[in-house]
């Protein structure tokens, strides 16, 4: 039987500003992103969040970026490789206390937004990232893009690599994520999305943004949780791949 975790970026709002409907994500998925204060999430909702996982028995990763909440985290920041070491081992701890005290803990680490683009093929803030997973505890598995420097420097390191694809976003004919600011680079329509997801886990391949088949790898498929159509997303492919007898559960 095939095999596949679903994973999603939870614990986004900040005050009074929500993002999302994490409820319903984590009833839906196997493991959870789950921000860590940097480029969002406050600390009451990220216990909130953590709380909400360990009820559901979702896997509570720490999605660890830059230092840039203005942003959302998704601006390349040229910071220093020992620096943005720190800061990595800051996000995870304070997420994993945080996971503790609700009866759960950090399982896996996976960077949020720039970040994650800029360490496909960024090698030293790849190397800073792992460094970081490699102090604070070396048995945390990380999660990423297939071929990226972050996943070879992680498995030189001797740490768990574990692969991922997006359900809702375009792929380049090279394999990589078509960037935010083109057009159609991020996908909302749920049948859509379920259909492809379906190939993915079942063929190991995705059309690419030109047309073209290009292989994909993932033992893990994000659906991203800040879309207005996240549910809705996830619903529909967690019911497909349900119907297709797809084994859906954590990687770890």
């Amino acid at each position: 039987m095939t095999r596949i975790d679903l994973n999603s970026d939870l614990g986004e709002s900040y005050g009074q500003w929500r993002l999302g409907d994490d409820e319903t994500m984590l009833s839906l998925v196997t493991s959870a992103n789950i921000a860590c204060g940097f480029h969002a999430g406050d600390p009451s909702t990220l216990l909130e969040t953590c709380r909400g996982a360990a009820v559901h028995t979702v896997r509570i990763g720490a999605q660890v970026g830059y230092h840039d909440l203005t942003g959302f985290g998704r601006r390349f920041i040229d910071v220093e490789p020992a620096e943005l070491t720190a800061e990595v081992i800051y996000q995870i701890g304070a997420l994993d206390g945080l996971a503790r005290a609700a009866g759960s803990a950090v399982s896996y680490v996976k960077p949020h937004g720039a970040l994650y683009n800029a360490i496909v093929h960024h090698r030293e803030q790849a190397r800073a990232v792992v460094e970081a997973i490699r102090s604070y505890n070396t048995t945390l598995p990380v999660l990423g893009l297939p071929g990226s420097a972050f996943l070879k420097e992680a498995e030189r390191a001797g740490l768990i690599v574990v692969t991922e694809a997006f359900a809702d976003r375009a792929y380049t004919p090279e394999g990589t994520l078509v960037s935010r600011r083109e057009p159609g680079a991020v996908l909302h329509d749920p049948d859509v999305v379920a259909q492809r997801v379906l190939r993915m886990v079942t063929e190991g391949v995705v059309t690419a943004i030109d047309g073209t088949d290009v292989h994909v790898d993932a033992q893990s498929v994000c659906i991203h949780g800040d879309s207005p159509d996240a549910t809705a997303m996830a619903v529909a492919v967690r019911a497909l791949l349900d119907a297709e007898n797809v084994d859906i559960r954590a990687f770890v």
